[in-house]
């Protein structure tokens, strides 16, 4: 065990904490410790029982079990009001934002505060310092997910609390913003506030932390310093045993172009929104192509006019398998052989009031035999759930279970592994690793891997380059609505992929090196 800093009692002492669903004890009997000044990681596969156990610390959850202190003292948290009280406060992995109002009202609620011009103010000193800028007057539903999350942390930080939990809080951010997050966190922490860190970032979790407890089935299984372990060996105690190291994918000849977009422009739909501009992009049978680029330059535009939700004006600016698509919906899309996931888990790529087995037919009764003389096959449709849970290690209470109740990493598992077995020609994925443990964001590669090299053209937009670097073929970024020349990933480094993101060509910064040096 990790001793506690001398001479001080631990800002929050939770023990012997249980928690039981119907068929799944989520928590059994934890102990865990959290000292003001210290950054605590809590570490576990997708379904070990992190979630439940803060949840219960922030009041949304009662123990069925267990006890909590505050600075010493017996404490019921029965609510967020009661956490929020106490100076408990925390960034979910999933927002709960109004999308019709602005940044500034969403805020307010939250505080419970007046949406005027002090508390504006407040928003930009606030987001200002601590290298999240937003902008107080910006409706939410313009903002891309990664902005959306910041409103969730800058939120946290008004309120000035005495601990701060945090939940997968850099999944949508890119590393400057990260580096940027962890400045701010580690100042915080020498002021004295104490940090509850949920990440499967293994080296974010080394680089920040100064004590991880791991949990495992729903039990403690060990407590850590992720200062001397390295990610191997954190990773093993998550999981048990050791997990494959990584290998870059080797590049496979590509086949015939399976989706073009050539000279494609889509202008914004708001005075906030993105406008494509001149996107031209071929991805060919057996390859993985990767998308790169800050949250916010028009990733969200181009999944919404691949997957047709929103049509251009020019049908051949887009083909699907050498037929124009531009002016055909999603539905017809599908039908033709393109997939998607959406970077937004609940709400777009599920209904999170609905089960399993009903979000499955919302997408793949346009590919998969789901229906009988035009209605819907429940048997057919809660058939196909099984097979998606049980080939992608989806944990929980079966194909009913609403898509709500899942962990986000295992939603992402059962969203991605919905659209791959669909067999498409061309899947598009958004943020594909999104929240999930790194057993998990393994076997979503290999499926990737598996999908290219049985002859599918695979798109994968992604804000994590280590991801985009170990798996493309070929690689590109998106920068204020311009899509840069594709690079073959191997010829390329993550520093020069980092000036695609900032809108910069690597031809003409070599050729400036060059004039620097003839000069």
């Amino acid at each position: 065990m990790i001793d506690s800093p001398e001479n001080s009692a631990p800002l929050v002492q939770m023990a012997g904490i249980s928690k039981a669903y119907p068929g799944c004890l989520a928590n059994d009997s934890i102990d865990i410790n959290l000292d003001a000044g210290r950054v605590h990681a809590l570490l576990g596969e997708n379904g070990a029982g992190k979630s439940t156990l803060v949840k219960i610390l922030y009041g949304l959850l009662a123990q069925d079990a267990g006890s909590i202190r505050w600075q010493g003292q017996p404490v019921e948290i029965s609510s967020p009001a009661d956490a929020r009280e106490l100076g408990i406060a925390m960034v979910f992995q999933h927002f709960s934002l109004f999308e019709s109002l602005s940044v500034l009202e969403n805020i307010a609620l939250g505080m419970d505060a007046d949406a005027d011009a002090v508390l504006k103010e407040k928003i930009i000193s606030v987001s200002t310092r601590y290298g999240l800028p937003l902008n107080p007057d910006r409706s939410v539903f313009t903002l891309s997910v990664g902005e959306r999350q910041r409103i969730e942390i800058v939120r946290c930080l008004l309120q000035e609390p005495k601990l701060l939990i945090m939940d997968e809080p850099t999944s949508v951010l890119t590393p400057l913003e990260v580096n940027d997050l962890f400045t701010t966190l580690s100042r915080l922490a020498d002021e004295g506030m104490a940090i509850l860190y949920i990440s499967h970032k293994l080296e974010e979790i080394r680089k920040l932390c100064h004590e991880a407890t791991i949990l495992r089935g729903g039990k403690k299984v060990a407590t850590a310093d992720p200062r001397v372990e390295s990610a191997e060996g954190l990773a093993s105690l998550m999981m048990g045993s050791d997990i494959p190291v990584a290998s870059t994918r080797e590049r496979n000849e590509s086949g015939e172009p399976m989706l073009v977009m050539s000279g494609l422009n889509h202008p914004a739909q708001d005075q906030n929104g993105i406008s494509l501009q001149n996107i031209n992009l071929s991805v060919c049978a057996g390859e993985i192509v990767g998308i790169a680029g800050v949250a916010g330059n028009g990733q969200d535009e181009l999944m919404q006019v691949i997957a047709g939700e929103v049509l251009v004006s020019n049908n051949d600016a887009m083909h699907l398998q050498s037929n124009a698509v531009g002016r055909l919906g999603a539905g017809e899309r599908r039908r033709r052989g393109l997939c998607c996931v959406p970077e937004e888990r609940l709400g777009h790529a599920a209904v999170p009031t609905l089960s399993l087995t009903e979000n499955v037919f919302l997408t793949a009764h346009h590919r998969k035999a789901l229906r009988i003389a035009g209605l819907v096959s429940y048997r057919r449709s809660r058939k196909f759930a099984t097979e998606i849970i049980d080939r992608f290690n989806v944990q929980c209470n079966g194909p009913e279970a609403l898509a709500g109740s899942l962990s986000g990493g295992n939603l992402q598992k059962f969203i991605v592994g919905r659209e791959i077995l669909q067999a498409p020609e061309v899947l598009v994925v958004s943020q594909p690793t999104w929240g999930v443990d790194a057993g998990a964001a393994r076997a979503i590669h290999d499926a990737l891997r598996k999908l290219a090299d049985g002859g599918a053209a695979v798109l994968l937009v992604s804000q994590d380059l280590d991801e985009l670097m170990q798996i493309s073929d070929r690689i590109g970024a998106l920068c204020a609505g311009q899509l840069s020349e594709l690079h073959v990933t191997t010829d390329v480094t993550v520093q020069q992929v980092g000036l695609l993101m900032g809108g910069e060509s690597l031809e003409s910064t070599a050729n400036s090196s060059s004039a620097g040096v003839a000069s």
